[in-house]
């Protein structure tokens, strides 16, 4: 790999002043606002997470941590912390640790602590980012801290953390400082790091799996200091502590047991997998001890070969998602290190290169259910996703080593390319997860979705288009086409939609491409008229004669109008996506094909679905319109984002023609790839003699131009 160049290496300058003097030289920038605007999103996230925990009442802020301090608490009283309703769920060391703040418990100690956990946050997401694997350029080291701080605060780890009054953030800290900060320093300074990590697995013991990797890495004096310090502290609260360390080191085995049931879903690790699964006794110690066994030693040979590749924040990634998998129990509070592991870069192309990031931000951030469906075959999938991201960033996921070819010069992937698989299953899970969230939580007042009920139904009348009466009765009064409209309203709106997705995918990856963007801008807009604008559909009028034809009739004097309502928000009617989703249907079919009979199919879609919605009393003809303009906008900003769409050719022409630009890609990629490894083989050979013939080294674009 090429040399860090001068232009890079001030870059990785971790100071202050440096970090000050580039974010001024950016300012008045479009770069600059950009910067701006992330730090303000990072100081409003973390504003926000103090809010919502300073602003309840004192008996429920800080759950864990003023059950345990309290007048009545395991730390204040002189029993053992073991014991009693709320038994304190730390180790002993840490327990001997808290005491000293029962005294404080009375004198604002929620704010206190609530500020200093957001000053331990910031100064994980400081380090995290500061340690990025070089060389990175001038703006992704302005904008690293500020998206890293972003992500820790929005996480699920550290959101319980605030929530409980743990104390997880801190071990975290401590083994980084040890293992990022002090490792390329002197004697003594690093075997003070090695006392910080010690320092952290007496509060966590699971952070011991740092202590082989410090060995292992030849850091011998710092693994030696980690030992000697956790021993230390432990053996020292033995003594001091003799029941209650027997209790959580012997009767509940590091805890095991203390607080929630081992099998809940909360507890992420191997052994909270296997309880869930049914897995009980005998045999899953005995296959739990062989599961732990393999992914530590997997997890500690894939750290040392990229701590010594350059990536120590990789590296203290993969033995800190190790350890969040073997250890007996995994709560919330304790998964931040998974959240490390998006440091690693995974896949060759550019277009690849987001799959493993988002995968991991969004396990960290959101519950099981938002990244798979409600099917009982994935629900496993769904309450071990934390414990997933943990096992692929320990023992799986190839990440790139800094002497890859495609370390920082990834294969592009071009506007006609076959975008990730996994990564749009993905995206596509969670925005349906978005869609079904705003639907149930947009305002359904009845009052008011009712009275703009009436203001459409008014405008319709002026306009004299106030058909749906007509359209309903007519279906109510004939039997197959009540039948019908049922199935076709039930069935065809996700089902043609999707398929068609899917064939775009496979056959026009190009197209692909701009129709799905479209799509997901006409929904968002849909999403902000349900916000804005909760309406009653017909078949929610009382008193007007509508007949919900799937359902049966509604009994309004329930306000919550019987099994219905519970589903979903029944007053986000404004627009139709159903009209919507078949006009983009049938726009995508116009623009692909020239066949009399597919655009008929086409045309008709839309047509018949606008009947349908009104023939079963769930929309207006006004929300038909709606769901036309959402599409049209959708579409308007899909243009504008990507410049304009080029002319589709029709059949199999398109697809040609992706197939050749792949090719054309590749053939340019190793053309590049050629000149640049004849270039670094000259360099290389002539190092000690340079001509002024010689061409600059491409592996920086900035390098000055040599002279003469």
């Amino acid at each position: 790999m090429a040399a860090e160049t001068a232009a890079d290496r001030p870059d990785r300058s971790g100071s202050a002043g440096t970090y000050r003097r580039r974010f001024i030289q950016q300012m008045g920038t479009r770069g600059g606002m950009a910067l701006v605007a992330l730090w303000l999103l990072a100081l409003a996230l973390a504003a926000r997470q103090a809010a919502a925990v300073l602003r309840q009442p004192s008996d429920k802020r800080l759950v864990d941590l003023l059950a345990w301090i309290g007048d009545n608490g395991v730390l204040r009283a002189h029993e053992s912390l073991y014991d009693g309703a709320t038994p304190f769920t730390g180790t002993p060391f840490a327990g001997l640790a808290l005491k000293p703040l029962t005294r404080a418990a009375e004198q604002g100690l929620g704010v206190a602590w609530t500020i200093g956990t957001l000053l331990l946050v910031a100064a994980v997401g400081v380090l995290a980012a500061r340690a990025l694997p070089g060389p990175v350029s001038r703006r992704t080291s302005l904008f690293a801290v500020p998206v890293a701080l972003s992500l820790l605060v929005v996480s699920v780890p550290v959101r319980n953390t605030f929530h409980l009054g743990q104390t997880s953030i801190l071990p975290v800290l401590l083994v980084l400082l040890g293992w990022l900060v002090l490792r390329e320093r002197g004697q003594a300074d690093k075997q003070t790091g090695g006392a910080l990590i010690g320092l952290a697995a007496a509060l966590q013991p699971s952070v011991l799996l740092f202590v082989p990797l410090l060995w292992l890495t030849g850091r011998r004096p710092a693994a030696l200091a980690a030992g000697g310090t956790f021993a230390l502290c432990t053996l020292g609260t033995w003594v001091a502590m003799p029941d209650d360390s027997f209790t959580y080191w012997v009767h509940h085995v590091a805890g095991v047991g203390l607080g929630d049931a081992a099998d809940a879903t909360a507890n992420q690790s191997l052994h909270g997998a296997l309880l869930r699964a049914g897995l009980r006794g005998p045999g899953e110690i005995a296959l739990l001890l062989a599961l732990v066994a393999a992914v530590a030693w997997l997890a500690l040979r894939r750290a040392v070969r990229y701590a010594r590749d350059g990536q120590p924040l990789l590296a203290a990634a993969i033995v800190g998602s190790a350890a969040v998998a073997v250890s007996p129990t995994a709560w919330q509070h304790q998964q931040l290190w998974v959240l490390l592991a998006v440091a690693g870069r995974v896949g060759r192309r550019s277009g690849d290169r987001l799959m493993w990031p988002v995968f991991v931000v969004l396990a960290m951030s959101l519950n099981g259910d938002a990244l798979v469906p409600k099917v009982s075959v994935l629900t496993v999938f769904g309450d071990n996703a934390v414990l997933l991201a943990a096992l692929l960033a320990a023992c799986v996921m190839p990440f790139l080593s800094r002497t890859s070819r495609y370390w920082d010069r990834p294969e592009p992937s071009g506007a006609l390319s076959r975008p990730n698989l996994m990564l749009e299953l993905l995206l596509i899970r969670v925005g349906y997860f978005a869609y079904s969230w705003v639907r149930g939580h947009a305002p359904d007042g009845r009052q008011l979705a009712e009275g703009h009920g009436d203001q459409i139904l008014g405008l319709e009348a002026f306009l004299r288009i106030d058909i749906e009466h007509g359209l309903n009765q007519f279906a109510v009064r004939t039997q197959w086409v009540r039948d019908f409209s049922d199935f076709y309203y039930t069935t065809f709106h996700f089902l043609v939609p999707i398929a068609l997705l899917g064939w775009l995918y496979i056959r026009r990856p190009g197209e692909y491409r701009k129709f799905r963007t479209a799509l997901s801008f006409a929904t968002l807009l849909a999403l902000i008229g349900f916000w804005l604008y909760p309406l009653a559909p017909p078949r929610l009028m009382p008193g007007l004669g509508y007949v919900d034809t799937a359902h049966g009739p509604q009994n309004f004097d329930d306000p919550d109008f019987g099994k219905l309502t519970e589903l979903s928000n029944q007053y986000a009617a404004m627009p139709s996506l159903h009209v919507g989703w078949s006009l983009w249907c049938a726009v995508v079919v116009f623009m692909l094909t020239r066949k009399t009979w597919l655009r008929a199919l086409a045309a008709l879609y839309p047509t018949l679905t606008t009947f349908v919605v009104m023939a079963t009393a769930n929309h207006y003809l006004l929300d038909a319109a709606g769901g036309v303009l959402v599409i049209t906008a959708g579409f308007l900003i899909q243009r504008r984002l990507q410049g304009r769409v080029p002319e589709l050719r029709i059949g199999g022409a398109a697809a040609d023609r992706t197939d050749e630009a792949d090719k054309m890609d590749k053939m340019g990629e190793a053309d590049k790839a050629g000149r640049r490894d004849g270039a670094v083989r000259g360099a290389s050979g002539a190092a000690s003699d340079p001509s002024p013939s010689d061409p600059p080294d491409s592996g920086d674009r900035r390098a000055p131009v040599r002279r003469g």
